[in-house]
């Protein structure tokens, strides 16, 4: 294993360390990422675009910055990072996967991009979606599929697949990324690494309105680099409709922090059948209870309440509508995937009588369910029912056809309709050598023990250093 190979799986902080202390340029950095890039994205797709020379006069500016020996720089200065391609960039071409805006290059940058450009990151370029987002594969059309670096012919997930990709084949060392029903924690399960999914209104959408399920998080090789991420990327933007309250100091701050006895509740697979979940995923959930109970936590098995089938068809309404709403900022109809004109087709024929009654249902509903954490610090289940599909298996897929591809990942979306933060660490795989993932759901707005308690098992089971095949 080679220096420079060693280099790129460092963590954010630790770069950013290294940077500050002259060990490391930041142009270093950027070569070394840029060239990995060259090598092996064409085997996984996961940067739709690279912005190699924006990255290369960034990484430049930073040197200045740092020659001129103004000691208060910003704190990731010269640090690279991948961009989720949801999130418009200034100068850099942002596709949301479509193919109808390959050349589209916006003037501003969102809310989000500006802060992490704001502590210094360097913006290697955008990572792979689903066309505006809606799948949990990536793989738009008029671009080459996301491909899964511990098996390429599997997909990498969705909807920050590239984002998981990129991270876990050591083609950036941290990546921004967005969940709107799973959309960092499927695809961070699937390429084994950490995904941070915060809690509503944590993070602004500006320049946008807020969104009700969906919301800006990080992907990363470790809990101090999402943490940190998180401190970058979390606070009001003027006139956010909903914001979270400020937490009692910064996440990283939280990393060592000792978690206490959490009251934990158990599930294996939470609101379907014991055969609709894989036995790897299963056993990595109850390998992680008992190593919990080990670190001295009351893990107690329990069912936690879910969404039926009646409350999973209000959710879809909301979700319809929205993407329905926005079709006039979007290319024409008749130019999208089939999924995606299908789904705003849908929406457009749902009243506004029926959107207020679904969103009184789910808000009604999502009491009852948080109402089961005022006896739990935490609940404990896997984060996804089975192994990611293949490459191109969902292409021709129908929306009835759809239901079968969703069973894979039943256990997340939930917890973006109650808006409560949850995560999802790297702790097994299965015996095809897949990445395992296990989910932690918090409080609302608790991200601090989230962190704490994540912090703790990674100490107890590290993952860093495990490298897949295309790495």
């Amino acid at each position: 294993m080679t220096d420079t190979t060693d280099l790129a799986f460092t963590s954010a902080v630790r770069q950013a360390e290294l940077v500050r202390n002259g060990d490391v340029t930041p142009s270093e950095l950027v070569e070394l990422y840029l060239t990995r890039i060259d090598d092996l994205n064409p085997q996984l797709n996961a940067y739709i675009t690279v912005a190699a020379d924006f990255a290369r006069s960034a990484a430049r500016s930073a040197e200045r910055q740092l020659a001129s020996g103004d000691g208060d720089v910003a704190p990731f200065l010269g640090v690279p990072i991948s961009i989720k391609d949801l999130a418009d960039t200034a100068d850099i071409v942002s596709t949301h996967g479509t193919a109808q805006w390959n050349d589209r290059v916006p003037e501003r940058d969102d809310e989000v991009v500006a802060r992490i450009k704001a502590a210094g990151f360097v913006i290697l370029g955008k990572t792979i979606v689903p066309e505006f987002g809606p799948l949990n594969v990536s793989e738009p059309p008029g671009y080459p599929p996301g491909r899964n670096p511990w098996d390429p012919t599997r997909s990498c997930g969705g909807s920050s697949g590239g984002a998981a990709a990129a991270l876990a084949a050591g083609l950036c060392p941290v990546s921004h990324g967005s969940d709107g029903g799973g959309s960092i924690r499927n695809p961070a399960a699937w390429c084994g690494v950490f995904g941070l999914k915060p809690s509503r209104g944590r993070v602004s959408a500006a320049p946008a309105p807020q969104q009700l399920f969906a919301i800006n998080g990080p992907l990363a090789r470790t809990v101090a680099d999402a943490a940190a991420l998180l401190d970058v990327m979390a606070g009001y933007s003027t006139g956010d409709a909903w914001w979270a309250p400020s937490p009692d100091r910064w996440l990283l701050d939280e990393v060592g922090v000792e978690p206490g006895r959490l009251r934990v509740a158990f599930h294996p697979h939470p609101g379907v059948e014991p055969d609709a979940i894989e036995p790897a995923h299963r056993r990595a959930a109850e390998d992680t209870a008992a190593l919990l109970e080990g670190l001295g936590h009351l893990v107690v098995p329990t069912e936690p309440p879910v969404f039926g089938a009646e409350m999973l068809g209000q959710t879809a309404i909301l979700f319809a509508v929205g993407h329905a709403a926005q079709a006039p900022n979007l290319p024409p109809l008749d130019t999208l995937d089939p999924w995606m004109k299908t789904m705003i087709e849908m929406g457009r024929l749902v009243s506004a009588t029926d959107y207020a009654g679904a969103l009184d249902a789910i808000q009604r509903r999502s009491r009852e369910v948080v109402a089961f954490f005022d006896d739990y610090d935490v609940l404990l289940c896997p984060t996804v029912a089975q192994a990611p599909p293949k490459v191109g298996a969902m292409a021709d897929a129908s929306i009835e056809e759809m239901s079968t591809f969703f069973a894979m990942t039943p256990f997340t979306a939930l917890w973006n309709t109650t808006g409560q933060p949850a995560v999802t660490l790297p702790l097994a795989y299965d015996d095809a050598g897949l990445p395992v993932g296990v989910q932690l759901v918090g409080r609302p707005a608790d991200e601090a023990t989230l962190v704490r308690v994540s912090a703790q098992i990674e100490n107890a089971s590290p993952w860093v250093g495990r490298r897949p095949p295309v790495s």
